[in-house]
């Protein structure tokens, strides 16, 4: 016989029911080009693209996201559903992924979800206290890798 560990959610981690799920997807579909056009851009300092791959099938994904830099070089977004994000998913399953933020590509590795309080110094003041507000207390932060450690192929 075994036993399983079971986890807790985590604490910014939003259980929906299917209904909820379809909704968000069929808006996604819709927001998320709109998104891509300008996110990532030079003046667009708090939308970055995330390029990663997806875990079973490679298939290539640009996601738009809450981008913003950090202390030592790389990037901390903000885990709004959770680990259970698929995105999130992907790029833990890789190890690395590349950003788009402020016009620039940045190949970035190692994902750690880290709390608030280690991620807060990247986001200016109101842009704590609107993730406070919502609930967001989990974030990923990647760090940039170095040059001559970036490979040739990419997610993309």
């Amino acid at each position: 016989m075994t036993t399983e560990l079971i986890r807790p959610p985590a604490a910014n981690t939003i259980s929906l029911g299917p209904r909820t799920r379809r909704v968000i997807r069929a808006v996604a579909r819709v927001v998320n080009p709109l998104m891509l056009r300008i996110a990532g851009r030079r003046h667009m300092p708090v939308l970055g693209i995330v390029h990663h791959r997806g875990r079973n099938t490679g298939r290539p994904y640009a996601t738009p996201l809450g981008v913003r830099p950090a202390a030592d070089g790389g990037y901390v977004m903000p885990l709004t559903f959770g680990n259970a994000s698929q995105w999130y998913r992907n790029i833990q399953a890789a190890g690395w992924c590349v950003i788009t933020y402020r016009g620039e590509d940045h190949t970035v590795a190692r994902p750690v979800v880290v709390d608030r309080a280690a991620a807060g110094p990247a986001f200016p003041r109101y842009e704590r206290l609107a993730l406070r507000l919502i609930g967001i207390n989990e974030f990923v932060w990647l760090t940039e890798r170095p040059a001559m450690a970036q490979g040739p192929d990419r997610p993309r």
